[in-house]
Order: C-alpha cells, then structure tokens, then sequence
C-alpha cells in the first residue's frame, strides 16, 4: 500500500512542476474596449420588418379593418401604418403593442417565425368578411373565407356571389395563379383571348397576370369559390 501511495505523491509532484504555461484568463488588446453581440446585417432587419409587416397587413385584412381604422384605434399615423405594412421600417416595441391592441391579437402573433409554424383557419358557416376588392365590380360581393400568415404564400380563399343584374367584368388583372370551383349558376368565362362556358361543378385555373372575368351570365343565381395563391414581395 505504501508502495502505490509513494507512486500517487510522485505523480502529483511532477504534475504540479510540468513546463507548460498555467492556465490564464483570455486578454484583449487594448484598442478593444468591448465585445457584443453581431449586429444584424440590414438584409436581416429587412426580412424581420418585412415578416412583421405582412402580419400586421394580414391580420387587418382578415378582421376586416381599413388601415385608417386601425392607425386610430392604435394611435399612430396612417403613413407610419403604411410604411409597416409594407416592411420599410422596424417598428419599436411600443408601436407593435399599440397595433396588437388595435387588431386585439397578442403581441406575439405579430412576431411569431411564419417558417416555423403551421397555420390553422376555421371559418364557420356564413361568417366570412365581404371585403371591397379593388377592381372587382361593385355588384360582385366577395367574402373572405381565411388566410393565411406562414411563410412566403400568400392565399386568399373567396365566396363570390354575383347580385341580381350583375354587370359582367373582365378586367380583372394581378399576380398570382388562381382557381375557381363554380357552386350555381351558368357563366361566359374570359381569359385573355379566349371565352369558355362553365357552370356547376366546374373549375378553373389559370395565371391571373392575363385579363380575365365574367363575360356574360347564362343562367343565375351565380356563386362559385375563388382562391388566389400567391409569393409575397
């Protein structure tokens, strides 16, 4: 036993006497008076404004708000409501709680990784929003069935239904792919040069950048389901 504790002593002895460097702590050069956090490069403040920003456009749309509606009810100006929507500014803490207050959402709707989440809408029967459609002809209601917050789709589900003496409109143009599922009614169809007829049960897709919508009624009353897809700027 001696032996081996004679060994152990040894051992340490030689371990303690090694001609290596002791440990020491990290030292910065004097012209370094500080080290933080990187910065995030603009291309990154750019695509968090701009997620926040489609969030916020989104969420209003969805509640059926008018922008100018909202500027109010948060108490900020419509121009910095725009310039939000539209990711040319980071909002501060304050803003964005003033804007969930107005859309009655928490704070973390707005801020939530539309890439790291999976988006769920339940619209119950006869509760969608009628929105105005900029282009569509008045007597044309449009309801809004959902939306849709992740990534970068943009989706847009409609109930179209067309009021009696419903005048036709074909100049409907934007981007995006969309698709038509006709619940009643019969139809003359435009898209671009060419004129189809459709009624119950049939469908549509097609690039909406080309000139499109109803040419003429058939037969009425006339609804049909309308969903546009597409990329966010």
């Amino acid at each position: 036993m001696e032996f081996f504790l004679r060994r152990i002593r040894n051992m340490t002895s030689r371990a303690m006497n090694t001609p290596f460097p002791s440990e020491r702590a990290l030292r910065l050069p004097a012209s370094v008076t500080s080290v933080s956090k990187r910065a995030p490069a603009p291309s990154e403040r750019s695509l968090s404004a701009s997620r926040i920003g489609a969030h916020v456009k989104t969420l209003r749309m969805a509640s059926g708000t008018p922008a100018s509606r909202l500027a109010k009810l948060a108490g900020i100006s419509a121009s910095l409501l725009s310039r939000v929507e539209r990711g040319l500014v980071s909002p501060s803490v304050e803003t964005l709680d003033r804007i969930a207050e107005g859309l009655r959402v928490p704070v973390s709707r707005l801020l939530s990784d539309g890439g790291r989440r999976m988006d769920f809408c339940h619209v119950p029967a006869g509760r969608g929003i009628t929105v105005d459609r900029v282009g569509a002809a008045s007597d044309h209601r449009y309801e809004l069935l959902g939306h849709l917050l992740s990534g970068n789709l943009f989706a847009e589900p409609y109930l179209v239904t067309l009021l009696p003496d419903a005048e036709p409109c074909v100049t409907l143009q934007h981007p995006g792919v969309k698709f038509l599922y006709f619940l009643s009614g019969r139809i003359a169809y435009r898209y671009g040069s060419k004129t189809v007829s459709v009624g119950t049960g049939d469908s549509l897709l097609f690039d909406a950048t080309s000139l499109h919508g109803i040419e003429a009624v058939d037969s009425g009353p006339v609804s049909y389901l309308s969903v546009l897809l597409a990329l966010r700027d």
